[in-house]
């Protein structure tokens, strides 16, 4: 099974959009991403290295598993 590792915003943000997620706004360095039916929106930093914790924090927000990130993340790339 693949290890997490950290991961450029623009991937990220990739996978979040093919999850179903859209971008909401911007503060800063930190984008926003909203989806019907998920409480809270996913908060993704701008940064060239997200690292570990908050892709974990985000997948648990957005109720997506490991296997379908690593899925999603395999056809972005």
């Amino acid at each position: 099974m693949p290890r997490f590792s950290p991961e450029h915003w623009r991937n990220l943000e990739a996978v979040f959009v093919a999850a179903g997620f859209r971008f909401a706004r911007q503060e800063g360095s930190h984008r926003s991403y909203v989806k019907e039916g998920v409480a809270r929106p996913v908060v993704i930093p701008v940064y060239r290295e997200v690292p570990v914790f908050i892709i974990r924090n985000n997948l648990k927000t957005a109720n997506l598993s490991r296997d379908d990130y690593f899925r999603l993340l395999s056809q972005v790339k």
